[in-house]
């Protein structure tokens, strides 16, 4: 039997305000090209198929499609509910996909309750475990433990013994942060009470482990390995080969595992320098069409430098400011700031670390006449000596 392991598709993400459903769209389009052209017999999916609780319309539209797609080629799909999904709304109407192809599994109450598939070797039973919310899912089992590795240990005890009595070649597929996986910038922390990894020994037994979470594909062992995300959701993954696992199943279990790389219609760079300089350099030409992230480096910031670079990038999407020399990282507490200064000096150095520069001669007269017609009596004091009080220039 062979599978194709996926996970983390985000649909409805944007990146930094940019909407990606066209991209999802498209790679969703290629994995049902997967399953045409490698014969897959299964998609496993496990877990974020949606970026948020309640999708909007259209990303629910592509989802279908997308799954829709998947099944034309000819594959079952299995899939199973992230902490990003609502699990409930995911599981709607599981048992009546199930009948044409599409095998939710989102409750807790079918951990042990497999997919059972049969190829010309036998039966295949596929696991689904869905994120389980440490609390809610220990007084939903009645257990004691607590915590990631309480919930799963005892979610895979309910599995092998399930998977032991069948005898079957078995596939667990998880929604976990596991001890030995790297994670990136735009995965969302699950953490309890400063713990979410778990041990990868809890996964003992089956065939293959599908995990889901990490974004970064990766192994961590020969039957336990992470898909990563349908695209790169942060800039820490531009480095990230998107990828899905091709897993093929023997009469005596797992058998080969081949790493398939994704398409990325966009990728993304990074730009490091002045303003000027990085909108004349021809070097810059082939990062044209990338999402872009743009640290500037001017000792003074530049004014409207997003629409600037969008002129020559027009992808740009995340600007910061790090002027050499390290003159806007300096940081004060605000009472040691302004002890002792009068307001205008107070607003010229807030000027000077906002912008690198304090305010040009027409900038000081008109704020002279803004401070002067704001508080009068008090400026007149401020220049007997008086001291700033804590609310001004605030």
């Amino acid at each position: 039997m062979r599978l194709l392991h996926t996970s983390d598709w985000h649909l409805g993400r944007t990146f930094h305000g940019a909407d990606l459903l066209a991209d999802q769209q498209a790679v969703l389009a290629h994995l049902a090209d997967v399953v045409r052209s490698e014969r897959v017999d299964v998609v496993l999916v496990s877990g974020d198929v949606y970026d948020r609780a309640v999708p909007s319309a259209e990303t629910v539209q592509v989802a279908t499609r997308g799954l829709a797609r998947i099944r034309e080629a000819g594959a079952q799909i299995v899939v199973t509910s992230g902490n990003h999904d609502s699990a409930m709304r995911l599981g709607a109407f599981a048992d009546f996909l199930a009948a044409g192809g599409l095998h939710l599994r989102t409750s807790i109450d079918t951990i042990d309750d497999p997919v059972v598939l049969s190829d010309e070797h036998g039966q295949v039973a596929i696991y689904g475990i869905p994120y389980l919310e440490p609390e809610p899912a220990r007084q939903a089992m009645g257990i004691e433990a607590k915590g990631h590795t309480g919930v799963l240990t005892e979610a895979m005890r309910r599995v092998n013994a399930d998977r032991e009595r069948r005898g079957s070649r078995s596939v667990v597929m998880a929604h976990a942060f596991v001890t030995g996986g790297t994670g990136s910038d735009s995965e969302r922390s699950i953490a309890v009470g400063g713990v979410e990894q778990v041990g990868g020994a809890v996964f003992d037994g089956p065939d293959y482990v599908a995990l889901g979470h990490l974004h970064g594909p990766q192994t961590l062992t020969e039957r336990m390995r992470y898909s990563g995300s349908l695209l790169p959701y942060s800039f820490s993954e531009a480095a990230h080969r998107k990828s899905a696992w091709l897993v093929d199943l023997g009469p005596g279990g797992l058998e080969r595992v081949q790493r398939l790389e994704l398409p990325v219609p966009r990728a993304l760079a990074t730009i490091t320098g002045e303003l000027e300089q990085i909108l004349a350099d021809p070097a810059h030409e082939d990062v044209r069409d990338c999402y872009l992230a743009v640290t500037l480096t001017d000792r003074v910031r530049p004014l409207d430098a997003m629409r600037r670079l969008r002129e020559r990038f027009p992808y740009a999407v995340h600007l910061d400011w790090q002027p050499q020399g390290g003159g806007a990282s300096h940081a004060l507490r605000y009472a040691e700031a302004v002890r002792g200064r009068k307001d205008a000096e107070i607003v010229e150095r807030f000027l000077a670390d906002c912008r690198g520069a304090g305010p040009r001669p027409s900038e000081r007269a008109l704020l002279e006449r803004a401070l002067r017609a704001s508080h009068p009596e008090r400026e007149g004091r401020r220049e007997e000596g008086a001291p700033v009080s804590a609310g001004v220039g605030s």
